[in-house]
């Protein structure tokens, strides 16, 4: 038996491909300005948000990308000193790899300037109504998740 999860009605998956579609020039049209490599601030993002540290095959493996590809991502972090890389407690062979202070901050300001950009934006191009109905989406959006 076909479920609404397994076979949604086709206006349904019209609106999820303008969806996706929009977020998508949404997220490329804020890359420009960005001074950290979406990889770099992927990995950034996520030692922040769970703070924790992580070995490199873990945070391949949350990013689903390649240990060698990971490890280059954090060489270049580490090299720039947004991250530092300590001896396991208990396998020496493995490095934790952490935000530092400069890490975050960098991480923070780079959200900060899209936000800000984002709110140039929505001042410029919406009415007052507009921003209602996007306060409205994005508590919809949040529930998508």
């Amino acid at each position: 038996m076909n479920s609404p999860l397994n076979n949604p009605h086709p206006e349904t998956l019209e609106l999820a491909a303008d969806l996706r579609s929009a977020i998508g020039e949404l997220v490329r049209a804020l890359r420009p300005g960005d001074e950290l490599p979406q990889n770099q601030a992927g990995v950034l993002g996520l030692l922040v948000r769970d703070d924790r540290a992580y070995t490199v095959a873990e945070l391949a493996a949350r990013q689903r990308v390649r240990h060698q590809s990971m490890a280059r991502t954090v060489a270049l972090l580490t090299e720039a000193g947004l991250v530092t890389q300590q001896p396991h407690a208990t396998d020496r062979r493995k490095l934790l790899v952490t935000a530092t202070e400069e890490g975050r901050t960098a991480l923070y300001e780079q959200r900060a300037r899209r936000e800000a950009r984002i709110a140039t934006a929505i001042e410029a191009h919406l009415t007052p109504e507009d921003r209602e109905t996007l306060r409205t989406a994005v508590t919809l959006l949040r529930r998508l998740a």
